[in-house]
């Protein structure tokens, strides 16, 4: 599957998804005007690519800083898919980067933490 690299712009994350290394990343704000035509097509490649994984590693990091409630419903189900994965035998790792003294940022990672069990989960506070 050939990797998806988006740049960043104002109003939506930066995307790197390395399908060779399952090493997958979301980075910046997100508000994007049209979240489904922004998010479908990486997403949907990544379900694809997960769907078919028995084994192995896959490591996904989120560095936020800003995302909208539309944009958290793509979060929510992008950890019910790394959790879905980690359920059938690959080792996933979830790390989630956020300013040290963003409380707002590590607080949602707290909540959604709470709801890997299959998965890793690592809060990881930058300085």
């Amino acid at each position: 599957m050939e990797n998806i690299k988006i740049d960043a712009t104002e109003r939506t994350p930066a995307i790197d998804f390395n399908f060779a290394d399952n090493r997958f990343s979301m980075r910046g704000e997100s508000y994007p005007e049209d979240v489904p035509t922004f998010f479908g097509p990486p997403l949907s490649a990544l379900e694809s690519h997960l769907r078919g994984m028995q084994a192995g590693y896959v490591e996904f990091d989120f560095e936020m800083i800003y995302f909208n409630s539309t944009s958290a419903k793509v979060v929510m189900k992008l950890f019910d898919l790394l959790e879905k994965t980690a359920g059938q035998g690959v080792a996933v790792t979830v790390n989630w980067r956020f300013a040290e003294d963003d409380d707002n940022m590590q607080e949602l990672g707290e909540e959604f933490g709470e709801e890997l069990q299959a998965a890793t989960f690592n809060m990881c506070a930058l300085r």
